[in-house]
């Protein structure tokens, strides 16, 4: 179920709401355009700035979207190990078909601290767990030690994120935990290095603007069609070098906002683009013939 072209899906917002009406016809465009997956309130989708309510609402919206037909992935982590738990269990009775949980930020714990706060987790509900390791934005790296231990002791943990940036530490990973741990590339331009050393797919920013490229690229990849699968990385690359010209998600919203998707509107701490970076990314979009296509 947790394979292929999963979007990190942006929250768009409409007077400073959710709007839930583009939120549908987001989900709508990724399902047609062959997308595998959805990750409601995620880093792209801003979970450190929405309320309890809205990160509830956003997860309801998507599985109620979604309807059964893609796997929906649940934004529920936080650097409270009870937050964390309140958000899984609500994604667990909202219908969800896993929990996406991010390493806690700020507080740095301990290699036994991230231990014992996933298993926290883990122990709280049945939902199916994948762990997000990103050290770059939340200060901790889940070493391979302790991600094998959580997959031995926690049956519902079954997979990792992972965008620690390192291809060696998905190798560990693979070799620690075995063929049936589901490792992701949180990383869109590692996707392919990632899936040679036993990756399912990727978890994937740049997907909510081009689903069928990215959605084409993995499945190629599996399929055996390697060359194919590299002539769309190669292509996807310098677009994907621009939705972080700036921090993510600010690019990628704006970007949908150029294509027409939704509101490119971010919430502070985050702001709008610098006109430098906001003609990288127009010249990126061009050059890849999506603004064409949506005048078009």
């Amino acid at each position: 179920m947790f394979r292929g072209s999963i979007v990190a899906i942006i929250t768009p917002f409409k007077n400073g709401k959710l709007d839930e009406e583009k939120i549908k016809q987001l989900i709508e465009f990724q399902i047609t355009n062959g997308t595998h997956g959805i990750v409601p309130c995620g880093t792209t989708g801003e979970s450190p700035t929405l309320t309890h309510q809205e990160h509830n609402r956003m997860i309801e919206l998507t599985v109620d979207a979604v309807d059964g037909r893609v796997a929906v992935i649940a934004g529920t982590g936080s650097n409270s190990t009870a937050e964390a738990i309140e958000f899984t269990k609500h994604a667990a009775k909202a219908g969800a078909d896993g929990a996406l949980v991010v390493t806690p930020y700020y507080n740095k714990p301990t290699q036994k601290g991230l231990y014992l706060h996933f298993k926290a987790i883990a122990d709280s509900c049945d939902i199916p767990i994948i762990l997000y390791n990103i050290e770059s934005r939340t200060g901790r790296n889940i070493e391979t030690e302790t991600v094998a231990k959580l997959a031995r002791d926690c049956k519902n943990i079954i997979g990792v994120k992972e965008a620690s940036g390192s291809l060696e530490q998905a190798k560990a990973v693979r070799q620690a935990c075995g063929d049936d741990f589901i490792i992701l590339s949180g990383d869109d331009a590692l996707t392919l290095k990632m899936m040679d050393l036993g990756g399912s797919g990727v978890i994937s920013v740049v997907a909510n603007i081009v689903p069928q490229d990215v959605a084409a690229m993995v499945e190629a990849y599996e399929n055996g069609e390697k060359d194919k699968a590299n002539k769309i990385n190669t292509k996807l690359a310098p677009l994907v070098a621009a939705m972080f010209v700036e921090t993510n998600p600010i690019p990628v919203k704006k970007a949908a906002e150029l294509l027409g998707l939704c509101s490119g509107d971010v919430r502070l701490p985050l702001c709008e683009m610098e006109d430098e970076n906001l003609k990288k990314l127009v010249t990126a979009l061009e050059n890849y013939s999506l603004l064409t296509n949506a005048k078009g």
